[in-house]
C-alpha cells in the first residue's frame, strides 16, 4: 500500500492511542467505552505504524509532504 500519512498525522494518532491505553490501565474508562476506545487505539496505532490510512483511500486524501 502507498504511504498517506504525514508526520504530524502519525504522531497525533500515536498520542491518542497512547492515552486511551493509559485511561484504560488506570481505570478510568470501562465497559463498552473501553471497549469501543481500545479498538479505535488499535487501529490509530496499526495505522500510524504502517504509515497508511484506508480511510484516505477512496477521497485521494495524503497528508504526507510529496
Amino acid at each position: 500500500m502507498k504511504k498517506n500519512m504525514g508526520t504530524a498525522d502519525r504522531t497525533i494518532r500515536t498520542i491518542i492511542g497512547i492515552t486511551i491505553v493509559i485511561l484504560y490501565f488506570t481505570g478510568v474508562i470501562s465497559g463498552t467505552t473501553a471497549v469501543i476506545l481500545g479498538i479505535l487505539a488499535a487501529v490509530f496505532i496499526l495505522t500510524s505504524l504502517v504509515g497508511t490510512c484506508p480511510l484516505y483511500l477512496p477521497v485521494n486524501l495524503s497528508t504526507r509532504k510529496k
